[in-house]
């Protein structure tokens, strides 16, 4: 019995010591954490809306009003060129295989997609994880925002995305955080 409660002490001694360590840790790493975030979210917004300078966040009870309708949407930035605004980058988070999947969506102020990137995300490698190449997003470019898009699996029309081969799960989570992408520019817009 003693060897077993020594066992004990000297387990929950470790432990404390790890969790201390740990909790050490990231309180001197999560600036710099939070600051890489911020980084990577502003080249996504740039890499879907490409003639923007500049970014700002919508204003907030707007943006709270649209995720109170869909829960889905996380950030909406206008872009801005030259002081006026040439489109919207959308951050939404629809369910994906293996969780949510940030998906961001650039549209212009005439209506088209002027871009699609998808960052964090838990699905399959090799499956889900291949929303991530560039064959797959850029079949999203220059689409129009009149129609819903719709996944497919044959070759693809006007406003039908071809799924990715043993994704079809990941394919619509990212086509479906397109097209709330594109209802939430359509409530900020009136379109």
């Amino acid at each position: 019995m003693r060897e077993i409660v020594k066992l004990g002490v000297i387990l929950l001694i470790i432990c404390s010591i790890a969790a201390l360590f740990l909790g050490l840790t990231y309180e001197f790493t999560i600036d710099q954490i939070l600051a890489q975030r911020k980084a990577i979210n502003e080249q996504a917004r740039k890499e879907v809306l490409p003639e923007a300078q500049e970014f700002k966040p919508i204003d907030e009870d707007v943006l709270n009003k649209i995720i109170s309708e869909n829960d889905t949407i996380k950030e909406i930035y206008g872009g801005y060129k030259e002081g006026n605004i040439i489109g919207y980058a959308i951050k939404t988070a629809p369910q994906g295989y293996g969780g949510p999947v940030e998906v961001i969506t650039g549209i212009s102020k005439d209506g088209k997609i002027s871009g699609v990137r998808i960052g964090n995300h838990l699905e399959t490698p090799g499956l889900g994880a291949n929303a991530t190449n560039p064959s797959f997003y850029k079949q999203y470019h220059n689409k129009s925002i009149d129609k819903k898009l719709e996944v497919v699996k044959a070759s693809p029309g006007e406003n039908e995305i071809q799924a990715l081969s043993g994704a079809t799960i990941t394919s619509d989570a990212v086509t479906d955080g397109v097209n709330y992408s594109i209802e939430a520019f359509k409530t900020i817009t009136g379109k």
